[in-house]
């Protein structure tokens, strides 16, 4: 994990590292697994077979669910008000204080949840959401960029949920998909909360891989990282030839083990910044310039 820590402190102490987070870190404060919304989903279709308990085919059914029903707004509905965590589990989150802590400039999210939205407040840090194209061309600069990738609570047409949705964004070329290719270009980018059996988190890791490998510059690539809970000498074999390197939590329960490495992660990044920041090069990390740590307040 050391050669992991190092790269990336050095990374979020210069301000070029951006944060992918997925379901995991908002099942750490109580949300719903998918499994929950599959059980919603068949309860309201009147489906009680096997291939509605399949987590793999959950698009299919969401498809189905908007042909029955004409649009998803009632699930959106029941997602709303059951996938609402209240502010005290928040405030009582390691994670999401570490999160805002470390002060990455742009924060991608595949959740539709406004957790971290939540946690950003609560510690008087300044954001703006990104969640369609209007958010992207209209984002301030100078704040921590919340990018909604598969949408949010606050507008039904931008939840990338149904098979169709998904395969929409097959081809990489919606707003959000832009703007990522290009903030990846120049980025260290840390994934948690993920798991690597998830198809679409691995079609990203590996679109992230294509967009360098075409570029005939792979060589200048900034290093991307990974979360694992457990070792698995396959997964990250297959990744590290996509250019991920995989993190190993040191811990059993996963959930602490995120939190552990984090905590290792900010000690690294205040170390960088005590000792790494008067290198030639070396900067504060963006959107702070009156020389306060990234970890100020934690």
């Amino acid at each position: 994990m050391n050669d992991g820590l190092a790269s990336l402190a050095k990374a979020i102490g210069r301000g070029s590292a951006i944060l992918f987070v997925g379901a995991g870190v908002s099942i750490s404060v109580g949300l719903p697994s998918w499994e929950k919304l599959i059980e919603q989903m068949a309860k309201e279709l009147g489906i009680d077979d096997e291939f509605s308990m399949r987590r793999d085919r959950f698009q299919t059914l969401a498809e189905y669910y908007r042909i029955r029903h004409g649009s998803i707004g009632p699930l959106r509905s029941w997602m709303d008000r059951n996938w609402s965590v209240a502010k005290d589990r928040i405030e009582k989150s390691e994670l999401h204080r570490l999160i805002v802590m470390l002060n990455f400039p742009i924060i991608y999210t595949t959740n539709y949840d406004r957790n971290l939205e939540l946690a950003f407040e609560i510690y008087g840090r300044r954001y703006v959401k990104v969640a369609n194209a209007r958010d992207v061309a209209q984002a301030r600069q100078g704040v921590t960029h919340i990018i909604k990738f598969h949408g949010d609570f606050d507008e039904d047409s931008s939840l990338v949920l149904t098979e169709t949705d998904y395969l929409d964004r097959l081809s990489f070329n919606s707003p959000l998909d832009v703007r990522f290719r290009s903030d990846a270009l120049g980025s260290t980018i840390l994934f948690i909360g993920y798991s690597l059996s998830d198809p679409n988190i691995r079609l990203l890791l590996h679109r992230l891989w294509q967009t360098w490998h075409r570029s005939g510059y792979e060589k200048d690539r900034p290093p991307s990282f990974i979360f694992m809970t457990s070792r698995n000498p396959v997964e990250e074999a297959v990744l590290g030839s996509w250019g991920i390197s995989a993190v190993v939590g040191e811990l059993d329960d996963p959930q602490a083990a995120l939190v552990n490495f984090l905590s290792q992660l900010a000690e690294a990044v205040e170390h960088e910044l005590k000792f790494g920041a008067a290198e030639p090069g070396g900067t504060m990390p963006a959107g702070r310039t009156d020389g306060t740590s990234c970890l100020e307040g934690s």
